[in-house]
């Protein structure tokens, strides 16, 4: 059985987020942090887009998903994570504890949100223009590539004041641009003191080699927990390269993917890429049993 594992990143969350999730460990740790009521706080849509609330929601609720579901399941053949979705991904890998990867997203987002008070920053979608259209809209404005999904479908991030900008610019070339609920440019060089800081929290880490084949960001395959280390340290201020963690999934021969998270971002976009190999998201079901048998059904 073939199957690969995807963690979402923020931007999706929502009350009803993953509503088919038992009572855990690791949801009281959630709720300790973010108030029992975070469900129904997920209305407010600032506080939701909040970095600190959003990135504990994601990592928390993710790796409950997959720890309630993986008893009945083999392992899958790769694991990756979009953005904040891989420190999940390291953790359901077995590079870390699902505990500490919690407390360690806590701490990154504190630090990506100190750096952001320096500068009022975020990120934009754009979609619909050629590689140098895009490249030209970064020179321009001073932006950099937080995400690249497709060649033709990226996130910048930068100054707000320069996105609105670039935004301009872009629709006026025919593309396509949303604005992004979150506060800061990640995957940028604004997070370099994130970055820094980060990478001494991850330091003294006991991270031990995953387990599953695990692929990063930014640093493709990950073999030990010193790279491991490295690259969570280091995606916080490089372009999130998507595009090629796609494709060394499919390059091992997965006959389904999961994406765990809120929404269904990922899987749409895998299934927009590789219409032959079926994606869903773990949001869409009504039951970690229906997960199991939609995975069993096309895993092989």
């Amino acid at each position: 059985m073939r199957f690969a594992l995807i963690f979402s990143g923020q931007g999706m969350q929502h009350p009803a987020m993953l509503a088919w999730l038992a009572e855990d460990d690791l949801l009281s740790g959630v709720a300790r942090v973010l108030g029992a009521d975070w469900r129904q706080r997920l209305q407010d849509r600032d506080w939701a887009g909040r970095n600190a609330h959003a990135q504990l929601l994601l990592t928390g609720l993710g790796l409950a998903a997959w720890t309630q579901i993986a008893p009945w399941l083999p392992e899958p053949a790769v694991v990756a994570g979009y953005s904040v979705g891989e420190v999940a991904a390291f953790a359901a890998a077995g590079v870390c504890a699902p505990h500490d990867a919690i407390a360690l997203v806590q701490q990154r987002a504190a630090l990506m949100d100190r750096d952001a008070e320096r500068c009022a920053t975020g990120l934009i979608a754009v979609s619909g223009l050629m590689e140098e259209a895009t490249a030209r809209l970064c020179n321009d404005f001073a932006l950099a590539i937080a995400i690249r999904n497709d060649p033709a479908s990226v996130v910048l991030g930068g100054p707000r004041s320069s996105l609105a900008a670039a935004a301009d610019a872009a629709l006026r070339q025919g593309g396509h641009v949303t604005a992004l609920h979150v506060g800061v440019a990640s995957h940028t060089p604004w997070m370099a003191e994130a970055a820094q800081a980060f990478a001494a929290v991850l330091a003294p880490q006991p991270f031990a080699a995953p387990r599953i084949p695990l692929l990063s960001n930014v640093a493709g395959r990950i073999r030990d927990g010193a790279q491991a280390k490295a690259a969570l340290g280091r995606q916080l201020d490089h372009t999130v390269r998507w595009d090629e963690c796609m494709e060394g999934i499919a390059a091992r021969g997965v006959r389904c993917v999961l994406e765990v998270g809120p929404g269904q971002a990922l899987a749409r976009m895998w299934n927009q890429r590789h219409a032959d190999i079926p994606a869903r998201s773990a949001d869409e079901f009504r039951s970690a049993r229906g997960i199991v048998d939609w995975i069993e059904r096309h895993a092989g």
